[in-house]
C-alpha cells in the first residue's frame, strides 16, 4: 500500500524537551498543553488536521508528527485567540522569559510539493501520511519507489 495523498502535503513536527526532570511545575503544563490542542483539533473536521502521531525519544524528549490540509489551516489554528494554541504559548513565553529554561519547544513546518514524496506500508495498518491521508494499492502509483515519487509532478 501507498498513501493516497494528492496534491501538497503539510508536515509539522512539534517537540517539548524537558531540561529539568525535577522542575515537574515547569514542564508540567507544557506537557499538558499539546493532548488539549490535539483533543480540540480532532473534534473539529473543519480544523485541517489530517492526523498525528506522539512519539517518545528517551526520558526526557516528546515530539508529535502531524499532517495537515494546508499551511493555511495550520496557520490559522495557531493564531486563532478562541483556541488553545495562543493562550499555552503566551504562558510558555512568560515563564521562558523569567528564566524558564527548565523545558524546551521545538517546531518545524514542512510544505512538500506534489510528487516529492513517497510511501510504502507493508503488513501494517495505515501508518503517518497513509493513515493522514488514506491509502491506496502501490501499484496506481507505480512500483518503485522512483515512480511513485515522481507520480504527481508535472515536471516530468
Amino acid at each position: 500500500m501507498t498513501a493516497a495523498a494528492r496534491g501538497d502535503v503539510v508536515v509539522f513536527l512539534i517537540g517539548m524537551r524537558i531540561n529539568k526532570l525535577r522542575a515537574l511545575r515547569s514542564w508540567l503544563p507544557v506537557f499538558a498543553a499539546m493532548p488539549r490542542m490535539l483533543k480540540e483539533l480532532s473534534k473539529d473536521a473543519s480544523s485541517g488536521l489530517l492526523g498525528f502521531r506522539v512519539q517518545l525519544g528517551g526520558l526526557r524528549d516528546i515530539s508529535v508528527v502531524q499532517y495537515w490540509e494546508s499551511e493555511e489551516k495550520l496557520f490559522a489554528y495557531a493564531s486563532a485567540a478562541d483556541k488553545e494554541h495562543r493562550p499555552a504559548w503566551a504562558a510558555y513565553n512568560r515563564k521562558a522569559r523569567n528564566g524558564g529554561a527548565r523545558v524546551g519547544i521545538w517546531h518545524e513546518t514542512y510544505v512538500v510539493p506534489a510528487g516529492r514524496y513517497e510511501s510504502a506500508y507493508v503488513n501494517i495498518p495505515p501508518y503517518g501520511l497513509g493513515a493522514a491521508h488514506g491509502t491506496e494499492p502501490v501499484g496506481r502509483r507505480g512500483e518503485r519507489a522512483a515512480e511513485r515519487m515522481s507520480s504527481g509532478r508535472a515536471d516530468v
